[in-house]
């Protein structure tokens, strides 16, 4: 057992003590989740709901817990790329008595780790629906813990988009019925569905996925709006003043907003849109699975999507898709000289040769490109953006 520490500087050195061990790595992400388990299978993880999450910061929390572990006769492994374990009332009185210097003005936004212990302390028979998971390097996730804890860090900023490893999540993630926040076996409504039907208990199901909603999780900023809880999957990133419109809108997971943006179309996986921009009723961003020969698609700031549109190259700043137009790497595009010179322009460093007709990836992030069709010819023609994309204010 932890013996309960006085100060801080006990503190510290217990900390010292921890992280001096022989083979000890801090870790890149860590933090305690309550996990909801299978209704047939309870060492099945369906979810996992992360109070605080820990992206390469707070490493005495992190020496705290792996102590509280070790005391309630866990042994830590620190030679994978993760590690996950239950844990019980023990842990948390051991991490109780390492935090008691802390425990008192752990509140708001002051020392959050502590907070997670307080609350579990208050609860008290935790059982089994709780478990700690440590990242030390950001491999491919290998726990339906470790998908969950880099979904988090996506969707509360604290990672970059495309910045993390998310290979073979899908195949970590059970499919399951979402009911509110909680998530049930395919299987188990199955084989309870007459008693369940007949007795009036069958859950009325939101959908059917391995990923949860973004708002079942993640609280956006103030400025920020999300008309339908359903557009929007977990692990994808809001920036604040970003507003996603029902109907035809979607943002996928590892895909968002770096700024305000007013979404009315679709952001698929791996997609980023810059400050500014608008995504038409209907438009399209591909993902790396549909149509970008696996590159991810950035859009710039204060660019326009038109309604329908579909954009399947990177775009700069300052351009306009026209509604119902298609943008991708083959597409021919036709540019008149002297509008091709006045891109070169906005454009000093592209290199542009001199011809009539472009593919859609030769004219990949440019700025200030305004993408029509000669109503007459068919053709799809570019030429330089001579209006400003803006956003109003007071929507966002």
């Amino acid at each position: 057992m932890i013996d309960k520490i006085s100060n801080v500087e006990e503190f510290k050195a217990l900390v010292g003590e921890v992280e001096a061990q022989e083979g000890y790595r801090k870790p890149l992400a860590f933090g305690i989740a309550r996990v909801d388990r299978g209704q047939k299978n309870a060492d099945k993880i369906l979810q996992a709901n992360f109070a605080v999450v820990n992206w390469n910061e707070n490493f005495g929390s992190a020496a705290v817990f792996v102590k509280a572990l070790q005391e309630a006769g866990i042994n830590v492994d620190f030679s994978g790329s993760e590690f996950v374990a239950t844990i019980d009332d023990n842990f948390v009185k051991n991490a109780m008595n390492a935090f008691a210097p802390f425990v008192a003005e752990a509140v708001g936004d002051a020392h959050k780790n502590v907070q997670v212990i307080k609350v579990l302390n208050e609860i008290g028979d935790i059982a089994r629906d709780y478990t700690i998971a440590f990242l030390f390097e950001d491999d491919a996730p290998k726990t339906v813990e470790a998908v969950y804890l880099k979904l988090y860090a996506l969707s509360l900023g604290k990672a970059k988009l495309r910045g993390v490893n998310l290979n073979g999540a899908f195949g970590i993630l059970s499919n399951v019925a979402w009911v509110g926040n909680k998530p049930y076996e395919l299987d188990y409504l199955r084989e309870n569905e007459i008693e369940m039907k007949l007795k009036g208990t069958f859950p009325n199901i939101d959908s059917v996925d391995k990923f949860p909603r973004y708002l079942q999780h993640i609280i956006p900023a103030d400025n920020t709006r999300i008309l339908d809880s359903s557009k929007v999957r977990m692990g994808a990133q809001l920036a604040p003043g970003t507003t996603v419109m029902p109907g035809a809108s979607y943002i996928n997971f590892n895909a968002g907003t770096l700024g305000p943006v007013m979404v009315e179309g679709r952001i698929s996986s791996s997609a980023v849109v810059g400050s500014g921009s608008d995504v038409g009723g209907g438009a399209s961003i591909l993902g790396v699975l549909s149509g970008t020969d696996g590159n991810p698609i950035s859009i710039g700031e204060n660019t326009l999507l038109g309604a329908n549109s579909v954009t399947g190259v990177p775009l700069g700043d300052g351009c306009i898709v026209d509604a119902g137009i298609a943008v991708l790497a083959g597409t021919k595009i036709k540019i008149a000289p002297e509008e091709l010179e006045k891109i070169k322009a906005a454009n000093p460093g592209a290199d542009l040769e001199n011809k009539e007709y472009f593919k859609g990836a030769e004219l990949a992030n440019l700025n200030g490109i305004h993408y029509r069709q000669d109503s007459t010819t068919g053709e799809v023609i570019a030429r330089r953006s001579t209006r400003e994309v803006k956003l109003n204010e007071e929507l966002h």
